[in-house]
């Protein structure tokens, strides 16, 4: 298991790769060219210049998250074609740089969905939170609005304005994508750019959508286990894989996540966990601090399946808190991460050794 942390890059993050290295355990971070829109073709220059500016910290990149896929591809549209052929540059300048993993999603307009950035808990902490309910109440625009307001002034990943400015035009686009469509496109981007993952030995590790539902009646495919099989079948490569990200998935309660990671980890096709803890909540979640204790999650369970079947890939603590009078962008402060990382090695350690026994 190689432990990491999510960082912006320069000038997008608040916490420095100085104080990232200063956590226990930590090794490297999984990063992205985040100036980057969805569609272009990355510059090998800019990829080396991330790559260096990591390495002078001590530190390595273990991966790319995201390399967002443009909605040409996922709609199916005329232009797709030159798109995914931009990917497929991004793919090789990325295998050729000693870059290996990619954590993507497919999922149309929005990435991550919340209604709130910063609810406040009993302990004075504040956390992402989704209610389902509010989200009854708005429209898109609404929404954005609300995203944009609780940002703090930082860019948010999958929320980029420049392309949500676009926001009707992009449900328009959407209109007559319905789940068996959305499957059709994404099996035509991965039979487009898998033979190139092989040549370079880069692995696709796709996000579940988050959450695993339908929002604005936007299709939704990544989202339990029968839609996981589905997808691994699509094209059954061992470079076809997932990001296993248990609060995005810990987040229905149909999914037992400590079952879907011996499953696919047994099966060689986890390439990349997120792991957090999650609170199920009438008509919705909220995020919680790391600890089994604090959440619906079982963290220890999760990590034991991935000890047991053979998982030995990338790992980082997702989304934190905000603690101790912290401000940064929601879910990526640094105090919060760090005490996940450290509870999440100690686990490791344990089920290893446990193992080992």
């Amino acid at each position: 298991m190689k432990m990491g942390l999510r960082w912006f890059g320069e000038g997008y993050d608040t916490v420095s790769l100085e104080k990232i290295r200063q956590v226990p355990g930590v090794r490297g971070v999984i990063t992205t060219l985040y100036g980057a829109m969805p569609g272009e073709n990355w510059d090998k220059d800019q990829v080396l210049a991330l790559q260096r500016s990591v390495e002078d910290a001590g530190l390595e990149v273990l991966g790319i998250e995201s390399v967002n896929v443009h909605d040409a591809i996922k709609a199916g549209l005329p232009g797709r074609d030159q798109y995914i052929e931009n990917y497929i540059q991004t793919i090789r300048t990325l295998g050729e740089c000693g870059i290996h993993l990619i954590c993507y999603n497919f999922m149309p307009v929005f990435d991550w969905t919340r209604t709130q950035l910063a609810k406040p808990r009993k302990d004075g902490s504040t956390v992402l939170a989704y209610d389902q309910r509010e989200i009854d109440k708005m429209d898109p625009e609404k929404l954005f609005a609300s995203m944009e307001a609780g940002s703090q002034g930082h860019l948010l990943p999958g929320w980029e304005p420049e392309r949500l400015a676009h926001i009707q035009e992009l449900f328009q686009v959407y209109k007559s994508v319905d789940e068996e469509a959305l499957w059709a496109n994404l099996k035509y981007f991965l039979d487009a750019i898998l033979p190139i993952c092989e040549k370079y030995e880069v692995k696709m590790a796709i996000h579940p959508d988050d959450p695993g539902w339908s929002v604005f009646g936007l299709p939704r495919i990544i989202t339990d286990e029968k839609n996981l099989d589905r997808f691994l079948k699509l094209v059954d490569d061992p470079h076809n894989g997932l990001t296993l990200c248990c609060g995005s998935l810990g987040c229905s309660p149909k999914n037992n996540v400590p079952a879907l990671a011996a499953k696919y980890a047994k099966m060689g096709r986890i390439h990349f966990v997120h792991l957090r803890n999650v609170a199920l909540l009438p008509g919705g979640f909220e995020e919680r601090a790391h600890l089994s204790s604090c959440g619906s999650l079982d963290m220890y369970a999760i990590v034991k399946a991935l000890v047991e079947n053979g998982f030995t890939g990338y790992v980082r603590p997702d989304h934190g808190r905000m603690i101790w009078g912290e401000t940064g962008r929601p879910g990526y402060g640094l105090y919060d991460r760090a005490l996940g990382a450290a509870y999440i090695n100690g686990l490791f350690e344990a089920a290893e050794k446990e193992a080992a026994r």
